[in-house]
């Protein structure tokens, strides 16, 4: 009987017997072009249906073969770890927490790459004709330890997993915790096609120059943060974590673009496509979510309760729980760590955003808004947490949207005053209200701060430099101006006027959309730099029609009504797109960033306000009783210091006309990339981003009209 086990079909009834040797199983390891040279000389481990272990390498071409062993099926595993001297792999595999058993097949497999453009697996791999079985595999077949690579993609070449449960569950082979390994079955040769472990990253310029391409790209992550992390289990995971919800900041990062999938996707509601200009990349420089593997981390022990970490806890602050309800995520690769802040979503962040009582800046000097500090200082120690653990010397680049970018400026400048750390940061924020006053404006003067505002945005206007209230007198005279406009006016006057203390001011160089309709109903946007607070202060109050010292309640509650200019996948990405293209357009032609109609008619808007301002200076001057003289001369100076601040923004907006851009200006760092052109040529393959228009206008939502560009109207400006 035991002469003829070898006969016995594999998996029957009976367990075959395992006392006679003599069978051979070959395997090779190749990559989608058929070759095997790129795995050539590896080490493999091979255990039998008895359990004993047979080691090895391939040869050259990544070929090996096995012979006498005990009869049946055996498993491969290719676990050798990674002992080169790439720096990269290095620092991983040895970083202080979460090390990363990379093993050499993984770093061989991130240097090979897919044979298509879109990373789909083909069919037609020469080396298949040579085998009796072909199976198509990923790095993660051939480990245990695997929850730090990608997601498994859908082939009808996986390998027979339940073969290798089957022999598991007869007691064959090593004993495992974990499945893993390719069950090769004996008196065949077996061909391994390899997936490539390649990435895709969102390119990020790490220059401390503005550029659209940064202006696009942290657009649509600020946009990502009002999303989700995404993760299944939220809390307290047992054994592994998923990232099924799209979008969502998981699944973009730790599904989609490790798996590399494009994405467009960063608002649950979002009709129109934005795709991030991708570079590809080796696997392990992705933006990384760190792995969840409780038996080789400790931290990740779902014993420990509260104290268990997992990657939610450590990419995603959410305060819901403990009141500021500040929302964030981090994550990294080997030159960028980047970090993106929330805006406004929620009834705790509008009362927050209400609160412009103002408080010492602990860390630096001056002082901040009190809100805006309060939800900084909650998440403040979750960003330090991170950058203790994964911090080696990269740019820091942080970005947010609203109440976002206010916080993002707050965390920015305390990071950066943290002594002996030397963070090197970078900020871009979009439609942010002021943070902080004069004092800490002019102590945050060397932080690299690009803030981004669109057109009529009515929240950068806020709070105004005569602010500082508090929401036990904002929010009733808010709510009561709609039922009492009387009482509810003086109520809000009351909550809004400041009582000593510096002025609340900006801080960082102001890049202003500026939307216009051409006399042929083409839609433009311009993006330029003013040196006037006018533009930017209409959005809620009118410096023209004072009543006191408060502008007019009417104007300021339409103001509040045109909010859509406010919003990300409406107005700011559109418009964020619109200029990346005609930047691009405007190199590849070297022409002016402007046409001489577009100048024209900004230049008129500018000349005509400029004329107001004069008018109502006049104005002011002359209607102002003899007592109030002294007070109405404070105007006249800040009417004054106006006109010429728009007087030099005209100068501002005639360079535009010289201007010739170079490919630092639109790409930044990225201008010197190899990776530059195919990141573009990836980009260009879909149809949004082919239009090619004389004016780059900001497209049109389908679902919506709030990211349409605006006929210029002075009076909605002033």
């Amino acid at each position: 009987m035991k002469q003829d086990a070898w006969k016995q079909p594999f998996f029957n009834d009976k367990m075959p017997a395992c006392s006679l040797r003599g069978h051979w199983v070959s395997f090779c390891l190749v990559d989608e072009a058929g070759s095997g040279k790129a795995y050539g000389g590896l080490s493999f481990t091979v255990y039998d249906s008895t359990g004993r272990k047979y080691e090895g390498r391939v040869n050259g071409d990544g070929f090996a073969k096995l012979q006498d062993f005990y009869c049946g099926p055996v498993v491969l595993l290719l676990e050798g770890r990674y002992c080169g001297t790439e720096e990269l792999y290095d620092r991983l595999s040895k970083r202080i927490t979460y090390k990363l058993p990379i093993t050499e097949l993984q770093t061989r497999a991130e240097q090979t790459r897919f044979s298509t453009a879109d990373g789909r697996r083909i069919e037609g791999n020469p080396a298949k004709q040579q085998a009796d079985r072909f199976y198509q595999v990923e790095v993660s077949d051939l480990v245990r330890h695997n929850a730090h690579l990608p997601p498994v993609a859908t082939t009808p070449y996986r390998p027979q997993r339940h073969a290798l449960k089957m022999m598991a569950d007869l007691g064959f082979g090593p004993s495992q915790p974990t499945l893993s390994g390719i069950v090769l079955f004996p008196n065949q040769h077996t061909v391994l096609e390899v997936r490539p472990l390649r990435a895709l990253r969102p390119i990020i310029s790490v220059d401390d120059q503005f550029c659209a391409l940064n202006l696009y790209q942290l657009a649509l992550m600020s946009a990502l943060s009002y999303c989700d992390f995404g993760q299944q289990p939220p809390r307290k995971p047992v054994d592994q974590v998923t990232f099924a919800m799209d979008p969502s900041v998981g699944n973009l990062f730790s599904e989609k673009l490790s798996g590399y999938h494009e994405a467009w996707r960063i608002d649950p509601e979002q009709a129109q496509r934005f795709y991030p200009v991708y570079e590809e990349v080796p696997y392990s420089k992705r933006f990384e979510i760190l792995p969840f593997d409780p038996e080789l981390y400790p931290q990740n022990n779902p014993e420990l309760g509260d104290e268990q970490e997992h990657p939610a806890s450590l990419h995603f602050f959410d305060d819901e729980k403990l009141g500021t309800d500040t929302q964030a995520f981090i994550t990294h690769h080997d030159e960028v760590i980047l970090i993106s802040v929330r805006g406004t979503a929620s009834g705790a962040d509008a009362l927050r955003d209400a609160n412009a009582h103002q408080v010492s800046f602990a860390e630096g000097v001056g002082k901040a808004h009190e809100g805006f500090y309060q939800a900084y200082r909650a998440m403040r120690n979750f960003v330090l947490r991170y950058l203790d653990q994964f911090h080696q010397g990269q740019r820091i680049v942080i970005c947010g949207h609203s109440l976002g970018g206010a916080i993002a400026l707050l965390l920015a400048e305390g990071l950066r005053r943290i002594p002996d750390r030397g963070y090197n940061i970078l900020l871009y924020t979009y439609g942010a209200p002021r943070a902080a006053d004069s004092e800490f404006t002019s102590g945050a003067s060397t932080l690299v701060h690009h803030r981004i505002v669109n057109y009529n945005d009515p929240v950068p206007s806020v709070p105004a430099t005569w602010m500082n209230t508090t929401a036990k007198l904002w929010i009733p005279g808010a709510v009561t101006l709609f039922s009492a406009p009387g009482a509810g006016g003086l109520l809000f006057a009351a909550g809004l006027v400041r009582v000593g203390g510096n002025a609340y001011q900006h801080h960082g160089e102001q890049q202003h959309f500026m939307p216009i309709m051409l006399p042929d109903g083409t839609h433009s946007s311009v993006l330029w730099t003013p040196g006037c607070e006018s533009i930017e202060e209409a959005g809620c109050n009118r410096a023209l029609q004072l009543q006191g010292d408060m502008p007019h309640r009417d104007n300021l509650l339409k103001q509040l009504f045109q909010a859509n200019q406010h919003f990300m996948t409406a107005s700011y990405i559109p418009a964020a797109w619109a200029t990346l293209r005609r930047w691009q357009q405007t190199l590849d032609s070297q022409g002016p960033l402007v046409t001489p109609r577009e100048f024209e008619l900004l230049d008129h808007a500018l000349e005509t306000m400029r004329q107001q301002l004069r008018d109502k200076n006049r104005e002011l001057e002359h209607r102002r009783p003899a007592n109030q003289r002294s007070h109405a001369h404070q105007h006249n100076q800040a009417l004054n210091a106006e006109i010429e601040r728009l007087n030099a923004s005209r100068h501002r907006l005639q360079s535009l006309r010289w201007r010739r851009l170079k490919a630092r200006d639109v790409y930044g760092s990225q201008a010197r990339s190899a990776n530059l052109q195919p990141s573009l040529n990836r980009w260009f393959s879909h149809r949004e981003n082919r239009e090619l228009s004389q004016h780059a206008s900001i497209p049109s939502p389908s679902h919506n009209d709030g990211g349409r560009a605006q006929t210029l109207d002075i009076d909605s400006i002033v």
